[in-house]
This record gives structure tokens, sequence and C-alpha cells, in this order.
């Protein structure tokens, strides 16, 4: 035979098997599977319905309260103020001999929302009771506890036209400065020499721990009574007394020197701090065809509800493999964007029945029963991702129709990095979060077409 004939008949061979690898490969899914066992997979769509509503007050336990008021010609006005007390460290002293200076409150802010030229009124008042606890809601009328006969002292300021420091903080490879203004209000010097006084009363009389100085000064009352158009974002505030002492002998040249110093106290997260709500939000609340409304910090939220009936009956026997939310925002291009209510930079979605103790209890989400979704500025909406595992949670602790009601709800998010190196950037987990206290606010489509669900379910 010649060499030729031999590779013809050698290549007739080798794709005679592979046609047969092929065709028997192509049929083995479905020789292997019954005929009554193969998957169905069906798509739907869910139309969600929403409506804007206001909830009374919300927990308003914060690190960082908010103060002042701003007139929003779309979202209404806010108006804010908050009463604390002060942390006494224990190793808190005066030095022998001590003569009072002054006595000044310092609050302090690095962000303002509004107008940051406006003139406002800052006013200080006693509290005369101690503060109640597991009261941090924002309906809680500060006034009740305090002195409100006159102002412990007033300063008028604008929002950036105060004294100012700066503060250098590292984050990975980056720098960043930021300043921190400083707003000083003089207050009588009785306050100091009141706590100067108890201080030289044996074993210090009410300032000898932190349970008993709480009943000698109860806290103060910090508000504004002039001007509407800027809230700042509150860092710190702190209450200043400034004295000053003989250092006998203490110089270099060993003479008696009259030296300076302050006894100084914060409002700190170990004591409680109320932040006060007002709002006007009646123009929100009218239902309207346009969208739905959020606003922090008034309560104002947008309601959800699912109607999970209308798919039910093909759920019975099929299991829910996708089901993806996504809340779109309207943008306000009629507004001063150095002036207006941004979008909240992340939404809660929570069941109803369970924001109250939500964020008291310092719950996380879990992705099953409560999501949250971060604002795209890129496309001016908040993705919820995949929420079929709250369907399907409800649909097995349910033994018949039903429809969900949900809250999205602004909050604030503390997250925490994990991994971060030099080739890295980390994970970032959220480990904490609060409603947000910082004022901003949104208006949410709510046409059928821009909120529902795009369904995929499979049954065997």
């Amino acid at each position: 035979m010649k060499l030729q004939t031999l590779y013809k008949l050698l290549f007739i061979a080798i794709v005679t098997v592979l046609a047969s690898c092929v065709d028997t490969l192509d049929k083995i899914g479905f020789t292997i599977q019954p005929e009554n066992d193969r998957v169905s997979v069906g798509t739907d769509t869910l139309y969600v319905s929403s409506r804007t509503i206001q909830v009374d007050s919300v927990f308003s336990r914060t690190k960082y309260p908010i103060l002042g008021e701003y007139i929003d010609p779309v979202f209404g006005s806010i108006r804010s103020e908050y009463v604390g007390e002060f942390y006494y460290p224990e190793n808190q002293s005066f030095k022998d001999g001590a003569i009072i200076d002054s006595v000044r409150l310092t609050v302090s802010y690095s962000s303002i929302i509004g107008d940051s030229l406006a003139p406002m009124r800052l006013a200080v008042y006693k509290v005369i009771e101690e503060l109640p606890k597991n009261k941090d809601y924002t309906n809680f009328d500060p006034r009740t506890k305090s002195d409100m006969s006159n102002p412990l002292g007033t300063k008028t300021f604008t929002g950036k036209n105060n004294t100012y420091r700066t503060e250098t903080y590292y984050t990975g490879n980056t720098t960043q400065t930021v300043k921190i203004y400083e707003i000083y209000t003089e207050l009588p010097k009785s306050i100091g020499q009141s706590f100067l006084d108890e201080f030289k009363k044996p074993d210090h009389g009410e300032l000898k721990n932190t349970d008993t100085f709480r009943k000698f000064f109860p806290g103060l009352y910090i508000t504004t009574n002039f001007g509407n158009s800027t809230i700042l974002n509150v860092n710190l505030t702190s209450l200043n007394i400034f004295y000053k002492y003989l250092d006998p002998k203490g110089s270099s040249e060993k003479t008696d020197t009259i030296r300076t110093s302050e006894f100084r106290l914060n409002i700190t997260p170990e004591v409680t701090q109320i932040n006060h709500i007002q709002n006007n939000n009646d123009q929100l609340l009218t239902p309207n065809d346009k969208g739905t409304f959020i606003k922090s910090p008034a309560g104002v939220n947008t309601e959800v509800i699912f109607p999970i009936s209308e798919i039910y009956s093909k759920l019975t026997n099929r299991s829910l493999n996708q089901a993806r939310l996504m809340v779109y925002a309207l943008p306000e291009a009629n507004q001063d964007e150095k002036v207006k209510l941004s979008p909240p930079d992340h939404l809660l979605l929570v069941n109803k029945d369970s924001l109250k103790g939500f964020f008291e209890n310092r719950r996380l989400h879990d992705n099953v029963t409560s999501f949250y979704a971060s604002f795209d500025k890129e496309t001016y909406s908040y993705n919820f991702g995949n929420i079929a595992a709250m369907i399907n949670y409800y649909k097995r602790q349910k033994k018949e129709a039903f429809d969900l009601t949900y809250y999205l709800v602004p909050v604030d998010i503390t997250f925490t990095t994990t991994g971060s190196s030099y080739y890295s950037s980390g994970t970032s987990t959220p480990t904490a979060i609060y409603n947000q206290m910082k004022p901003s606010a949104v208006m949410l489509e709510n046409k059928p077409e821009k909120l529902k669900l795009d369904i995929i379910y499979s049954s065997f």
C-alpha cells in the first residue's frame, strides 16, 4: 500500500471516531436525566408601589450632633439643637492656688450645609435636671430640663468666618488635611468658680466620680436663636475653664511664677447626648405622581410594598432565584449645588415591623430580611442587588399569600477595612449602622417601569 493511501485511511478513521464522540456527548445530559425531571426556568416582573411616610421620631443617639436651621425650597425646613452631659475623667483636677480667669463653650465642626456666610447666633442654656436615660429620640424637648429664663451665653457666627485649626489624617498612602472651625462662647466665671469650690471640698465633693458629677452639673443645652440658613455638623463640644496659679520657684531661675492652665470637659459617647429635630415636611407628605421623598434627620421615609400575593401561586412549587431591586433618584437640577441638600449616602431597606429596635439594638443588615445600598452618582440610583432571599424567607414563614411592607431609611454606616496591604486596599465590611443625622434629602422615582422587580424562578 502506498504511503499516501495509508494517510488518507488514517484521516478518515480519526474523523469517524471524533464524530461518534461528539454525538455521544451532545446527548449524555438527556440520557441520564429522566424526561419528567428537566429544569424549567421562568421570568416575571413584579411592580412595586411606594408612598412617602413620616415617623414621629427617630433614635438620635449620635456622636456627632447637628446644630442650626436651614430652609430648603424643595424639601422644607430643618431645625436642630442638642443637649448633652459632659464626661468627667476622674483624674481631672485643679492646681493648688487656682484662680478662675474665664469660662467658655467651644463648638467644633468641619462641615456645614447651607449658606456659609449667613449670620447665625448660638445660645447656651444650663440644664437643671439629670437627662433621661434611654430617651434618645428626636422628639425629646431639651427645654423641659433646662433653665430657659436667660441664656448663659450667646455668640453670633457665620459658617466659615470663624477661628479654625487644621488636623491631618493619614489613610494608606494618602494625607488629608481638614479645617476644624470653632465657635467660642463666653460663659459666666461663676460656673468655673462653682467647679473650683466643689473640688476644694473633702474628697472633692461631687467631683469625686462621674455619677456624682452628673448630679452637680447635669449638662448644657445648645441651640440657635437667630438665622435660618446654616446647619453645622458638630465634631466636638467642650467646656473650657481657664485659670491661673502660682508655681513656687517654678522658673528656670527658681523664682515664683504665675502660670495658666485649663480644666476641660467634653461631651463624649460615654455620656448622654440627644439631638432635638424640628421639621416642616407637609409639602413632602402630599401624594404626587412624580415620586416619593426621603429626608434626614426628619424621619421622612419611603414606604415600599412588594405585592408578593400576585406571584405567590407561581412560587408555590418553584424556587425563586433572582429578584433584583434598583431605586432611581430624581436630580433637582434647579438648585444651587453649594447649598442644596444632597441624597443620603446609604439607604437601608428594612421591614416596617422590624424598624423599631433596629438602631436601638445596634443591628446590622443580614441580606435576608434587611439590605443596604449606596448612592451611585453615575446612575443616580441605589442598587440593592438580588433580594430573592427576602421573599424566600417570608415564603417559608407564611403558609398563604402575603404582601411585604418595607421602609427605605437614610443611614450612616461605619465600615471596617481588613486585609489591606501595599498591594491591596483590603475589604470594607459594615460594622455599625445608625439613623443618619446629617441633613440629606432625595426624591425617588415611583413610575412602574422604574420601581419593579425582575424575577427569575425555576422548577423541576
